[in-house]
């Protein structure tokens, strides 16, 4: 039975219902809390008193009618937010331009306080953040330029400076509380659904239900404690990723070492099976942490949308829609100082009648090994080499490759990312490199795959020691 799926819009709905009250208390406080905080004005420059007046009720009360009449005017309440956001912001670069050191410190609190509370009661679109910085920060060289009798010098290291730093915390902020809601949102509501297709079974009623009711019972009361915790972005992604153990029920004989340097992983796998074809990802995003945990994110969406979602079985066809999603997603364009966010992707597709590997790779290689008694050793070492380029923006941007590779009984396939390879350690500090990892492979590939994930966990914790470790490490193999 095919799995059930939520639009982007279905998330943005229950997103707009879900947050919308909220966000319109917020909204009214905000605007009346602006003409309250006019009693602070008469200490810092009386003779301004009728100017910051005329500003703080033109801000609250055009806020005021736009919110009352949002419905009729088919305005969004993140609009509504952002035009008093927007409103307090430039009324406050007015009031700093026409005040001295003394007060100018003294506002800047106020200023500060603005951006603070944005950043943690607003969840807009990072366009609307960016807008935000953007007019604000054109409104304070414009009205400095007319009135402020400040040194630049003087007008950036009292206050200035620091306003732009908090403004900057708090766009990252909102970014990322927003995509955890967005996130949030998505998985409650396919878990939602996927309870209504569990129903329908009989023998897995009892045991699914119960997991999609812990975890959605969990779900939920993050969503009521939502933080930029680590820890929940690390429960989100795991609700991603299959579990190993239901990765390896797609073979007969498998392992996943999989060890993120951090709480929240920039490596994922991935697993896929359909009639006579099984697909498996092994792949590792720009970043680790939180940065590669959101990238790891939309790879797993894409995956999803296109090997089940739009059917398409070609690994090297696939890699192409990906890079392509990835450009569009990210807005990446090859501007300088631009986020070259991608992934080194590995895509393998086993045909199960066929007894065939069709594998595409952004950057990492494919290693097979295979019984070979006319080889001393008995092993033979197959070495299959990658596109070079990554899964994402690059200068190369060329199309991916795909390999079609014959099988034989006992074959063990490995695929992997760069951490094992590139953790430092041993009596010299030095990298494990891939040439001890191969050796590696070949010495042991006669045990069984369990055995060997074992082996391969004792080997880097011995090597690594009391260093760090330094990148995500993932290693899949899997005998034929």
């Amino acid at each position: 039975m095919k799995e059930p799926t939520v639009t982007e819009n279905i998330v943005k709905i229950e997103f707009d219902r879900s947050t919308e009250k909220f966000h319109v208390i917020a909204t009214w406080v905000g605007l009346i809390l602006n003409i309250v905080w006019f009693a602070s004005d008469y200490f810092i420059i009386p003779e301004y008193l009728n100017a910051f007046l005329f500003f703080r009720l033109a801000v609250s009360s055009i806020s005021a009618l736009i919110l009352s009449l949002r419905k009729v005017l088919g305005i969004s309440i993140s609009a509504c937010m952002f035009i008093l956001v927007l409103g307090i912001s430039i009324q406050n670069a007015y009031m700093w331009s026409v005040m001295d050191i003394a007060h100018f410190q003294k506002h800047a609190f106020a200023y500060m306080v603005l951006f603070i509370g944005v950043g943690m009661l607003v969840l807009w679109e990072l366009k609307l953040s960016l807008l935000l910085a953007t007019i604000t920060i054109i409104a304070n060289v414009l009205f400095y330029e007319l009135y402020s009798q400040l040194s630049l010098e003087e007008f950036l290291i009292n206050g200035g400076l620091l306003t732009l730093t908090v403004v900057i915390f708090c766009i990252f902020l909102i970014r990322t509380r927003y995509r955890l809601t967005i996130n949030d949102i998505r998985i409650r509501l396919e878990l939602e659904r996927s309870k209504k297709v569990i129903e329908q079974k009989h023998e897995e009623v009892v045991r699914q239900k119960i997991e999609i009711q812990i975890q959605k019972d969990s779900l939920e009361e993050k969503n009521r404690e939502i933080t930029d915790s680590i820890y929940y972005a690390k429960n989100i992604q795991n609700a991603f990723i299959p579990s190993e153990q239901k990765f390896n029920s797609n073979f007969k004989d498998s392992f996943v070492l999989f060890k993120p340097k951090d709480i929240v992983s920039g490596d994922f796998y991935w697993v896929h099976s359909e009639n006579e074809l099984t697909f498996y990802v092994t792949a590792d995003c720009t970043g680790h942490g939180v940065p590669g945990g959101f990238m790891t994110m939309l790879g797993l969406s894409f995956l999803e949308e296109i090997i089940p979602g739009q059917k398409i079985h070609d690994p090297a066809e696939v890699l192409n829609l990906m890079r392509d999603k990835i450009i569009s997603t990210l807005n990446q364009s090859g501007n300088v100082g631009e986020n070259k966010d991608g992934m080194d992707i590995t895509i393998c597709c086993i045909d199960r009648i066929k007894n065939t590997l069709t594998f595409a790779s952004a950057n990492n290689d494919l290693y097979i090994v295979r019984n070979n008694p006319e080889l001393p050793g008995g092993k033979e070492f197959n070495e299959y080499k990658a596109t070079r380029q990554p899964c994402g923006y690059s200068d190369i941007n060329k199309p991916f490759t795909k390999q079609v590779i014959d099988l034989k009984d006992s074959d063990v396939i490995y695929t992997f990312t760069d951490g094992f390879a590139d953790q430092f350690g041993g009596p010299k500090g030095k990298k494990f490199r891939y040439k001890q990892f191969e050796q590696m492979l070949v010495k042991n590939s006669h045990m069984g795959l369990a055995a060997q994930k074992n082996m391969l966990n004792i080997a880097n914790e011995s090597w690594r020691g009391s260093l760090e470790q330094v990148d995500d490490i993932l290693v899949i193999g899997i005998r034929v």
